[in-house]
C-alpha cells in the first residue's frame, strides 16, 4: 500500500508508504493520498489530518522523476495536490526527513508543521527543467519573499532549524517525538469546534490569496512538456548534469 491511514482520537494519520524510493510522489501515491484526503472529507469522526513519510531519512523526494521520465501521466501525479488544495479540514505535517520538491509542496499545503531535527526543505525542481507546480507558490505567503526567491530561483534548501527560524515551522523536535508532538498538536485543534476551525482555515487562506490557477496551468504546460524537462529528468535518472537547451 503506497499510503496507510489510521485513526486516532479525532485524528486521521496518513503515511506516505514508499520509503524505498523516497516516498516519492507517482500515480499510486498520490491516488491514494487523493482517497485518503476525500475519504476524511466525508468523514466527521476526523477532525484534523496528520500527513508524514514513512522511514527515518525521508518525508517525500518529491515527484518520482523516473516515473515521469518513463512516460507517467502528470494529471495522476497531481490527483494528491489537488486533494490537498481542496481540504478544508486542518493539515499537519509531521515532518520525518527531507521534504524536497513535491514533498515540500505537500508540507506548504499543510497549515501546522511540526519537524524533526535533521529535516532540510526545499524545492530544487529547476535543477531537473521543472518548477514548484504543486504548492510551491504558496511558498512566498509563509516566508519573506526575499529568501522564498533565493530557494525557487537556487533550487537550494533550508535547514529544519532556519525553517523555524523564518516562521515556517511551528515545532522542531527529536526525530522519537515527532509523531507524539504532531498528534498533540493535532489534539489541540481537534477539540475545538469543527465548523468553527473549518471557517478559520478558509478565511485566512482566502486573506492571502490563492495564487492564479489559470497562469499557472498555462505555465505548467509549456514548461512541463518542454525538451528541457525531459532531459532534466532523463539526466537525474542516469545519474549525470543534465544539457539545457532553453526549449
Amino acid at each position: 500500500m503506497e499510503v496507510l491511514t489510521e485513526i486516532t482520537n479525532n485524528v486521521l494519520v496518513i503515511t506516505l508508504n514508499r520509503p524505498e524510493a523516497g516516498n516519492a510522489l507517482n500515480g499510486a501515491l498520490s491516488e491514494g493520498l487523493s482517497n485518503a484526503l476525500n475519504d476524511a472529507a466525508e468523514n466527521p469522526e476526523v477532525r484534523a489530518i496528520v500527513i508524514t513519510g514513512a522511514g527515518e531519512k525521508v518525508f517525500c523526494a518529491g515527484m518520482d522523476l523516473k516515473a515521469f521520465a518513463a512516460g507517467e501521466d502528470i494529471a495522476k501525479i497531481g490527483l494528491g495536490f489537488a486533494a490537498l488544495r481542496q481540504c478544508k479540514k486542518p493539515l499537519i505535517a509531521a515532518v520525518n526527513g527531507h521534504a524536497l520538491a513535491g514533498g515540500f509542496e505537500v508540507v506548504l499545503f499543510c497549515d501546522l508543521i511540526v519537524s524533526v531535527e535533521t529535516a532540510r526543505f526545499g524545492i530544487p525542481e529547476v535543477k531537473r527543467g521543472l518548477f514548484a507546480a504543486g504548492g510551491g507558490v504558496r511558498l512566498p505567503a509563509r516566508i519573506p519573499m526575499a529568501v522564498a526567491m533565493e530557494m525557487g530561483l537556487t533550487g537550494d534548501p533550508i535547514s529544519a532549524d532556519r525553517a523555524k527560524e523564518l516562521g515556517l515551522i511551528n515545532e522542531v523536535v527529536p526525530a522519537a517525538g515527532l509523531r507524539d508532538a504532531a498528534l498533540a498538536l493535532a489534539g489541540r485543534v481537534s477539540a475545538n469546534g469543527p465548523l468553527a476551525v473549518q471557517a478559520t482555515k478558509q478565511l485566512m487562506l482566502d486573506e492571502i490569496g490563492g495564487g492564479n490557477p489559470a497562469l499557472l496551468g498555462e505555465l505548467q504546460k509549456v514548461v512541463f512538456s518542454s525538451e528541457d524537462a525531459k532531459e532534466g529528468s532523463i539526466a537525474f535518472a542516469q545519474k549525470r548534469a543534465p544539457e539545457w537547451k532553453g526549449r
